[in-house]
């Protein structure tokens, strides 16, 4: 899918209104994970102002961008600061276009569903006996799982080290959109999954 940027007087043109921070297309989003498609939303939208809160459930219509941003902000000396997280988002999203020439909102897209466990284990008693137990994730935790990956990730790569949050960013989507184990949302998949395929 071309990148370029369409003239927004020309006819014809897409309204670059509806492209999200007025830069990235989020339409034609390919998706290859049919489970998740329904629950990973791309809008143009990167702050509702908290329209969701209180709704149980409903946090899979908000835009899988602000799902992100709002997954940055939750350590401690983060928290509340989205302008500033969304900064760091579209400076990623730059960093991301200049490497790989493609949408960022498609990487992102991708990043999810390469980072999203399909398995995991509970623990249930017997007795006195606690026993691991391998179950399926639903789509909706799958795609919360994968947004805590990719944050935990971006922590890691800049706590007490001179790499820049959205570089940090940037690298975790790309490796995740390319299924890269050195990732770290996608090596967090893989070891779920090992554990869990253990305790079938």
């Amino acid at each position: 899918m071309s990148t370029d940027q369409p003239d927004p007087d020309a006819p014809g043109e897409e309204d670059p209104s509806a492209r999200l921070f007025e830069r990235w297309p989020v339409t034609n989003i390919e998706f290859s994970d049919p489970s998740t498609e329904r629950y990973i939303t791309v809008t143009p939208v990167a702050h509702t102002l908290g329209r969701h809160a209180n709704k149980q459930f409903k946090k899979s219509q908000i835009s899988i961008v602000e799902r992100l941003i709002n997954r940055l902000m939750q350590t401690d000396e983060n928290t509340g600061k989205k302008q500033l997280t969304t900064r760091i988002t579209r400076e990623a999203f730059d960093i991301i276009h200049s490497r790989t020439g493609e949408n960022p909102v498609q990487v992102l897209v991708r990043a999810v569903e390469n980072s999203a466990p399909r398995e995991e284990t509970v623990r249930l008693k017997y007795g006195g006996i606690s026993v691991p137990k391998a179950v399926d994730v639903s789509p909706q935790r799958r795609v919360d799982q994968a947004l805590m990956f990719i944050a935990q990730g971006v922590h890691r790569s800049t706590f007490k080290s001179e790499t820049d949050a959205a570089e940090a960013l940037a690298s975790q989507l790309i490796g995740g959109s390319n299924n890269d184990v050195n990732t770290y949302s996608v090596e967090q998949k893989e070891e779920k999954e090992r554990v869990a395929a253990a305790a079938r």
